[in-house]
Protein backbone atom coordinates (compact mmCIF):
# COMPACT_ATOMS: atom_id res chain seq x y z
CA UNK A 1 0.00 0.00 0.00
CA UNK A 2 1.16 3.40 -0.74
CA UNK A 3 1.44 5.77 2.35
CA UNK A 4 2.12 9.32 1.70
CA UNK A 5 3.57 10.77 4.88
CA UNK A 6 5.96 13.21 5.31
CA UNK A 7 8.96 11.60 7.65
CA UNK A 8 7.13 8.38 7.82
CA UNK A 9 9.28 4.73 6.36
CA UNK A 10 8.31 5.62 2.82
CA UNK A 11 10.26 4.08 -0.29
CA UNK A 12 11.77 7.40 -1.75
CA UNK A 13 15.15 5.35 -2.81
CA UNK A 14 14.10 6.08 -6.56
CA UNK A 15 13.84 9.79 -5.52
CA UNK A 16 17.09 10.13 -4.10
CA UNK A 17 19.00 8.18 -6.89
CA UNK A 18 17.89 10.10 -9.62
CA UNK A 19 18.81 13.95 -7.56
CA UNK A 20 21.46 12.46 -6.06
CA UNK A 21 25.02 14.28 -6.90
CA UNK A 22 28.25 13.80 -5.35
CA UNK A 23 27.88 11.94 -2.42
CA UNK A 24 30.07 13.17 0.32
CA UNK A 25 30.60 10.95 3.06
CA UNK A 26 34.32 12.11 4.36
CA UNK A 27 32.47 14.53 6.41
CA UNK A 28 34.74 13.72 9.86
CA UNK A 29 38.07 15.64 9.48
CA UNK A 30 40.91 14.39 11.08
CA UNK A 31 38.97 13.19 14.00
CA UNK A 32 42.63 11.77 15.84
CA UNK A 33 44.52 12.97 18.49
CA UNK A 34 42.08 15.76 20.35
CA UNK A 35 43.95 18.18 22.29
CA UNK A 36 43.19 17.45 26.02
CA UNK A 37 41.72 21.33 26.31
CA UNK A 38 38.62 20.22 23.15
CA UNK A 39 38.10 17.54 25.27
CA UNK A 40 37.71 19.53 28.26
CA UNK A 41 35.77 21.33 26.58
CA UNK A 42 33.29 19.46 25.71
CA UNK A 43 32.79 17.92 28.61
CA UNK A 44 32.44 21.13 30.77
CA UNK A 45 29.70 22.04 28.17
CA UNK A 46 28.19 18.58 28.17
CA UNK A 47 27.86 18.79 31.82
CA UNK A 48 26.07 22.37 32.05
CA UNK A 49 23.47 21.36 29.46
CA UNK A 50 20.41 21.77 30.73
CA UNK A 51 17.50 19.21 30.35
CA UNK A 52 15.25 21.70 32.59
CA UNK A 53 16.14 24.64 29.94
CA UNK A 54 15.22 22.73 26.99
CA UNK A 55 12.08 21.47 28.59
CA UNK A 56 11.34 25.06 29.11
CA UNK A 57 12.32 26.04 25.93
CA UNK A 58 9.95 23.33 24.64
CA UNK A 59 6.98 24.42 26.58
CA UNK A 60 8.09 28.42 25.59
CA UNK A 61 7.32 27.84 21.46
CA UNK A 62 4.36 25.87 22.51
CA UNK A 63 2.69 28.46 24.60
CA UNK A 64 2.83 31.05 21.83
CA UNK A 65 0.11 28.30 20.23
CA UNK A 66 0.02 26.58 16.61
CA UNK A 67 3.20 28.17 15.01
CA UNK A 68 1.76 28.26 11.35
CA UNK A 69 2.93 30.20 8.66
CA UNK A 70 1.10 33.54 8.69
CA UNK A 71 -0.07 33.38 12.05
CA UNK A 72 0.36 35.47 15.09
CA UNK A 73 2.06 32.88 16.99
CA UNK A 74 4.73 32.26 13.98
CA UNK A 75 5.43 35.80 14.36
CA UNK A 76 5.47 36.07 18.05
CA UNK A 77 7.81 33.01 18.59
CA UNK A 78 9.93 33.88 15.66
CA UNK A 79 10.78 37.12 17.17
CA UNK A 80 11.35 35.38 20.87
CA UNK A 81 13.54 32.98 19.16
CA UNK A 82 15.71 35.25 17.56
CA UNK A 83 15.92 37.60 20.61
CA UNK A 84 17.00 34.43 22.94
CA UNK A 85 19.81 33.47 20.38
CA UNK A 86 21.20 37.11 20.42
CA UNK A 87 20.87 36.95 23.72
CA UNK A 88 23.36 33.98 23.67
CA UNK A 89 25.68 36.28 21.88
CA UNK A 90 24.84 34.26 18.00
CA UNK A 91 24.82 36.81 15.29
CA UNK A 92 21.41 36.41 14.01
CA UNK A 93 19.75 37.08 10.80
CA UNK A 94 16.24 36.07 10.05
CA UNK A 95 15.66 35.27 5.99
CA UNK A 96 11.83 35.87 5.32
CA UNK A 97 10.35 35.28 2.15
CA UNK A 98 7.18 33.64 0.71
CA UNK A 99 6.80 30.41 -0.31
CA UNK A 100 4.30 28.35 -2.84
CA UNK A 101 2.49 25.57 -0.38
CA UNK A 102 1.14 22.65 -1.78
CA UNK A 103 -2.17 24.04 -2.89
CA UNK A 104 -0.38 26.65 -4.48
CA UNK A 105 -0.94 29.85 -1.42
CA UNK A 106 2.08 31.55 -0.65
CA UNK A 107 2.85 31.69 3.25
CA UNK A 108 5.59 33.45 4.84
CA UNK A 109 8.36 32.02 6.05
CA UNK A 110 10.90 32.97 8.88
CA UNK A 111 14.17 31.15 8.72
CA UNK A 112 16.38 32.10 11.90
CA UNK A 113 20.04 31.55 11.39
CA UNK A 114 22.54 31.89 14.32
CA UNK A 115 26.39 32.73 13.82
CA UNK A 116 29.03 31.73 16.36
CA UNK A 117 32.64 32.95 15.12
CA UNK A 118 31.53 34.02 12.33
CA UNK A 119 35.12 34.68 11.03
CA UNK A 120 35.87 31.24 10.98
CA UNK A 121 35.87 29.16 7.33
CA UNK A 122 35.52 25.64 8.86
CA UNK A 123 31.97 25.38 9.97
CA UNK A 124 29.33 22.88 11.71
CA UNK A 125 25.88 23.37 10.79
CA UNK A 126 23.40 22.61 13.39
CA UNK A 127 19.61 22.23 12.31
CA UNK A 128 15.87 21.97 13.10
CA UNK A 129 12.61 22.90 12.09
CA UNK A 130 10.20 25.58 14.39
CA UNK A 131 7.08 25.70 12.85
CA UNK A 132 4.29 23.07 13.28
CA UNK A 133 1.84 21.67 11.25
CA UNK A 134 -1.41 23.37 10.11
CA UNK A 135 -3.43 20.52 10.66
CA UNK A 136 -3.86 17.00 12.52
CA UNK A 137 -4.57 14.79 9.50
CA UNK A 138 -3.34 11.75 11.55
CA UNK A 139 -5.59 12.46 14.81
CA UNK A 140 -8.05 9.86 15.42
CA UNK A 141 -10.98 11.73 16.29
CA UNK A 142 -11.99 13.07 12.38
CA UNK A 143 -12.92 15.99 13.60
CA UNK A 144 -9.83 17.62 14.74
CA UNK A 145 -7.88 16.65 11.64
CA UNK A 146 -8.21 20.23 9.73
CA UNK A 147 -7.32 22.37 12.84
CA UNK A 148 -3.56 22.91 13.79
CA UNK A 149 -1.18 20.97 16.08
CA UNK A 150 0.96 22.40 18.85
CA UNK A 151 4.19 20.45 17.63
CA UNK A 152 5.81 19.95 20.81
CA UNK A 153 7.86 17.21 19.52
CA UNK A 154 7.68 17.73 16.00
CA UNK A 155 9.79 20.92 15.59
CA UNK A 156 9.37 22.49 19.47
CA UNK A 157 11.84 19.82 20.59
CA UNK A 158 14.38 19.83 18.06
CA UNK A 159 14.66 24.36 18.37
CA UNK A 160 14.81 23.46 22.47
CA UNK A 161 18.00 21.32 22.05
CA UNK A 162 19.50 23.90 19.81
CA UNK A 163 18.92 26.68 21.75
CA UNK A 164 20.33 25.17 24.80
CA UNK A 165 23.37 24.26 22.64
CA UNK A 166 23.30 27.86 21.90
CA UNK A 167 23.68 28.68 25.59
CA UNK A 168 26.56 26.74 26.19
CA UNK A 169 28.40 28.11 23.05
CA UNK A 170 28.13 31.66 24.23
CA UNK A 171 30.81 30.96 27.33
CA UNK A 172 32.48 28.12 25.78
CA UNK A 173 33.27 28.53 22.27
CA UNK A 174 34.23 25.44 19.85
CA UNK A 175 37.13 24.94 17.79
CA UNK A 176 34.98 25.32 14.34
CA UNK A 177 32.74 27.98 13.67
CA UNK A 178 28.84 27.48 14.53
CA UNK A 179 26.01 27.89 12.47
CA UNK A 180 22.70 27.16 13.67
CA UNK A 181 19.28 27.26 11.39
CA UNK A 182 15.78 26.87 12.63
CA UNK A 183 14.19 26.26 9.46
CA UNK A 184 10.86 27.50 9.26
CA UNK A 185 7.27 26.19 6.82
CA UNK A 186 8.96 22.47 6.76
CA UNK A 187 5.39 20.95 8.07
CA UNK A 188 3.06 22.28 5.70
CA UNK A 189 2.87 19.43 3.12
CA UNK A 190 -0.81 18.17 1.96
CA UNK A 191 -2.63 15.99 4.32
CA UNK A 192 -2.43 12.32 4.04
CA UNK A 193 -5.64 12.11 2.06
CA UNK A 194 -4.61 14.44 -0.77
CA UNK A 195 -2.96 12.71 -3.89
CA UNK A 196 -0.12 15.18 -4.04
CA UNK A 197 0.66 14.11 -0.64
CA UNK A 198 3.79 12.22 -1.61
CA UNK A 199 5.68 14.83 -3.92
CA UNK A 200 8.92 15.51 -1.99
CA UNK A 201 9.12 19.13 -2.90
CA UNK A 202 5.58 19.96 -1.17
CA UNK A 203 7.66 19.03 2.28
CA UNK A 204 10.62 21.43 4.08
CA UNK A 205 9.63 24.79 2.23
CA UNK A 206 12.56 26.69 4.48
CA UNK A 207 15.38 24.38 4.22
CA UNK A 208 14.66 23.88 0.35
CA UNK A 209 14.34 27.60 0.14
CA UNK A 210 17.68 28.45 2.37
CA UNK A 211 19.94 25.62 0.13
CA UNK A 212 19.37 27.66 -3.27
CA UNK A 213 19.65 31.05 -1.17
CA UNK A 214 22.32 30.90 1.75
CA UNK A 215 22.55 33.33 3.80
CA UNK A 216 26.31 33.47 2.64
CA UNK A 217 27.20 33.21 -1.21
CA UNK A 218 29.20 29.95 -1.38
CA UNK A 219 28.24 28.87 1.88
CA UNK A 220 29.54 25.20 3.33
CA UNK A 221 29.89 23.44 6.09
CA UNK A 222 31.87 20.33 7.13
CA UNK A 223 28.96 18.63 7.79
CA UNK A 224 24.98 19.12 8.92
CA UNK A 225 23.39 17.42 12.08
CA UNK A 226 19.74 17.79 11.94
CA UNK A 227 17.23 17.48 14.96
CA UNK A 228 13.93 16.74 14.47
CA UNK A 229 11.20 15.36 17.19
CA UNK A 230 14.14 14.51 19.56
CA UNK A 231 11.71 14.88 22.77
CA UNK A 232 9.55 11.76 23.42
CA UNK A 233 10.41 9.77 26.01
CA UNK A 234 11.87 6.52 25.52
CA UNK A 235 12.74 7.72 21.68
CA UNK A 236 14.82 5.67 19.12
CA UNK A 237 17.10 7.43 17.08
CA UNK A 238 17.98 4.66 14.09
CA UNK A 239 20.31 5.20 11.11
CA UNK A 240 17.98 6.58 8.70
CA UNK A 241 18.45 5.37 4.61
CA UNK A 242 19.16 9.01 3.71
CA UNK A 243 21.37 10.17 6.63
CA UNK A 244 23.44 6.71 4.90
CA UNK A 245 23.65 7.56 1.69
CA UNK A 246 25.26 11.08 1.77
CA UNK A 247 27.18 11.18 5.03
CA UNK A 248 27.88 7.61 6.69
CA UNK A 249 30.91 9.23 8.10
CA UNK A 250 28.78 11.80 9.48
CA UNK A 251 26.30 9.55 11.18
CA UNK A 252 29.20 6.70 12.53
CA UNK A 253 30.54 9.98 14.24
CA UNK A 254 27.46 11.24 16.17
CA UNK A 255 26.12 7.65 16.78
CA UNK A 256 29.54 6.85 18.60
CA UNK A 257 29.26 9.80 20.73
CA UNK A 258 25.96 9.07 21.58
CA UNK A 259 26.55 5.45 22.81
CA UNK A 260 29.85 6.26 24.45
CA UNK A 261 28.01 8.94 26.29
CA UNK A 262 26.16 6.18 27.64
CA UNK A 263 22.55 6.86 25.74
CA UNK A 264 22.61 3.52 23.57
CA UNK A 265 19.11 2.65 24.16
CA UNK A 266 18.74 6.26 22.23
CA UNK A 267 21.04 5.87 19.84
CA UNK A 268 20.79 2.71 17.94
CA UNK A 269 22.44 1.02 14.96
CA UNK A 270 19.51 -0.19 13.28
CA UNK A 271 19.25 0.57 9.78
CA UNK A 272 15.65 1.91 8.91
CA UNK A 273 14.08 3.62 5.43
CA UNK A 274 14.87 6.84 3.94
CA UNK A 275 13.14 9.82 4.77
CA UNK A 276 11.85 13.25 3.12
CA UNK A 277 13.20 15.88 5.76
CA UNK A 278 15.29 18.88 5.79
CA UNK A 279 18.66 16.98 5.70
CA UNK A 280 17.60 15.37 2.31
CA UNK A 281 17.61 18.80 0.57
CA UNK A 282 20.38 19.97 2.34
CA UNK A 283 22.35 17.50 0.85
CA UNK A 284 20.65 17.44 -3.11
CA UNK A 285 20.88 21.07 -3.55
CA UNK A 286 23.56 22.76 -1.28
CA UNK A 287 25.80 19.40 -0.83
CA UNK A 288 26.62 19.60 2.65
CA UNK A 289 26.89 16.18 4.05
CA UNK A 290 24.26 15.80 6.63
CA UNK A 291 22.78 13.71 9.01
CA UNK A 292 18.86 13.23 10.87
CA UNK A 293 18.56 12.43 14.45
CA UNK A 294 14.92 11.61 14.15
CA UNK A 295 12.64 9.25 16.66
CA UNK A 296 11.41 5.82 14.88
CA UNK A 297 8.87 3.68 16.31
CA UNK A 298 8.09 0.54 15.23
CA UNK A 299 4.92 0.00 17.82
CA UNK A 300 3.59 2.48 14.97
CA UNK A 301 2.49 2.48 11.35
CA UNK A 302 3.95 6.00 10.78
CA UNK A 303 6.98 4.94 13.02
CA UNK A 304 6.66 8.36 14.80
CA UNK A 305 4.43 7.28 17.84
CA UNK A 306 0.94 7.76 18.19
CA UNK A 307 0.82 11.54 18.94
CA UNK A 308 2.64 11.88 15.56
CA UNK A 309 0.32 14.60 13.48
CA UNK A 310 -2.44 14.61 16.01
CA UNK A 311 -3.55 17.08 18.86
CA UNK A 312 -1.77 14.77 21.41
CA UNK A 313 1.64 16.11 20.02
CA UNK A 314 1.96 18.47 23.05
CA UNK A 315 4.01 18.84 26.24
CA UNK A 316 2.69 15.74 27.52
CA UNK A 317 4.82 13.98 25.36
CA UNK A 318 8.09 15.45 25.90
CA UNK A 319 10.84 13.78 28.34
CA UNK A 320 13.79 15.95 29.96
CA UNK A 321 15.70 12.81 29.61
CA UNK A 322 15.64 12.41 25.88
CA UNK A 323 16.39 16.19 25.30
CA UNK A 324 19.46 15.74 26.69
CA UNK A 325 20.43 12.89 24.81
CA UNK A 326 20.15 14.60 21.81
CA UNK A 327 21.60 17.43 22.77
CA UNK A 328 24.92 16.46 25.31
CA UNK A 329 25.51 14.06 22.23
CA UNK A 330 25.77 16.60 18.93
CA UNK A 331 27.54 18.57 21.91
CA UNK A 332 30.17 16.28 22.34
CA UNK A 333 30.39 15.96 18.68
CA UNK A 334 30.75 19.61 18.32
CA UNK A 335 33.83 20.13 20.49
CA UNK A 336 35.64 17.08 19.46
CA UNK A 337 36.13 18.77 15.59
CA UNK A 338 39.16 20.57 15.12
Amino acid sequence: MYQLKVKSWIIISAFIALTMVGCKTNAGGKGAGKANSEADAAQVVTSVFSADSAYVFTEKQVSFGPRVPGSQAQTECASWLTKKLRSYGADVVVQEAMVKVFDGKEVPMKNIIARYQPGKSNRILLMAHWDSRPFADQDPDPSKRNTPISGANDGASGAAVLLEIARGLQSQPTPLGIDIILFDVEDYGAPSDRDVSGKPEYWCLGSQYWAKNPHIQGYFARFGILLDMVGAPNAEFTMEEVSRNYAQSVLDKVWKAGNKLGYGKYFSYQKTNPLIDDHLFINQIIGIPSIDIIQNDVTTESSFGSFWHTQADNMSNISRETLSAAGKTVISVIYSEK
